[in-house]
């Protein structure tokens, strides 16, 4: 049985008007997928091997230190002050020095000197001369001349002992000393030199001399 919503359904399908069909929404174009490429890792070079150490090459035997030698002159003082009984009383700053002793009332004797403090071998040289004269005795060889010989070959014998170093300087500074004690005992009218002190007639070169100027 056809009822009114039947027969009027088909004309209201008519009249309406046509709907557009929906446009799909536009779709956006996929973006290119970027693949990093691959990267190898960096290259660790291996460690160079370790070189074994050249053996230290054996040093050259020096001459004892500055040290060392202060202490061998140090000691020198020291053993011929105890030995020959000797009292410093002034340690002089030049190259030269005196010997004496002094006699009391009573009997002692007291043995002094002045000399440089040995540092090198031309203070060495001096102060072990000074010994030197309390060593051999005072007034046991005449004329004084001689006294000053034996008493530097006194110094350069202790030297040798000793070990210290004695210089062309230190032989030149024997040489003119003997020479100016010739020198001096010639003018206090000495009738013969000491054959000892013939090397020692000549003045000694004091090496080369300095030009005047113009």
């Amino acid at each position: 049985m056809l009822t009114l919503w039947d027969l009027l359904d088909p004309l209201i399908l008519r009249l309406a008007p046509a709907r557009k069909p929906a446009r799909p929404a536009p779709r956006r174009p996929a973006r290119p997928v970027v693949v990093a490429p691959l990267v190898a890792p960096p290259t660790i070079s291996p460690a160079p091997p370790t070189l074994p150490r050249r053996a230290a090459k054996p040093r050259r035997a020096a001459e004892p230190a500055a040290a060392d030698m202060q202490a061998r002159y140090d000691a020198v003082v020291r053993l011929m002050l105890e030995t020959h009984r000797i009292r410093v009383r002034k340690w002089r700053t030049g190259m030269c020095g005196i010997a004496w002793y002094v006699t009391y009332r009573d009997g002692t004797r007291v043995n002094l000197i002045e000399a440089p403090r040995p540092k090198g071998p031309m203070s060495a040289a001096v102060f072990l001369h000074e010994i030197g004269h309390h060593a051999i005795g005072f007034n046991v060889y005449r004329p004084r001349c001689l006294e000053e010989y034996h008493a530097w070959r006194w110094s350069l014998e202790a030297m040798e002992a000793h070990g210290l170093n004695i210089t062309d300087a230190v032989r030149l500074r024997m040489h003119r000393s003997l020479w100016y004690a010739v020198e001096k005992a010639k003018r206090r009218g000495i009738k013969s030199i000491p054959e000892e002190l013939t090397p020692f007639l000549e003045r000694p070169s004091f090496g080369r001399r300095r030009k005047r100027a113009a």
